[in-house]
C-alpha cells in the first residue's frame, strides 16, 4: 500500500487541522507530513497507521494500491 496524500490532505482539511496539528497527533515531523501529502515522500505502514488513527479513519481511506 502507498499513502494517498490527497486523501490525507482532504480529511485533514475537513477537520480544519493544520499540517502541524496532524503531525503532532501522528508523532511525526510536519515537513515529512507535508511532503507525504504532496507525494514527494513515502510512509511506512506504521506511520500510515498512526496517521489513520489520528484522523480516526480506516487505513484504507488514506492509502491506495501500488501497481
Amino acid at each position: 500500500m502507498k499513502a494517498n496524500g490527497a486523501a490525507i490532505r482532504a480529511v485533514r482539511g475537513a477537520r480544519g487541522w493544520s499540517v502541524r496539528h496532524l503531525a503532532h497527533l501522528a508523532a511525526m515531523h510536519p515537513s515529512h507530513l507535508s511532503r507525504l501529502e504532496r507525494g514527494a515522500r513515502g510512509a511506512s505502514d506504521e506511520m500510515l497507521s498512526r496517521i489513520a488513527a489520528a484522523l480516526d479513519v480506516p487505513q484504507d481511506a488514506i492509502t491506495r494500491e501500488t501497481k
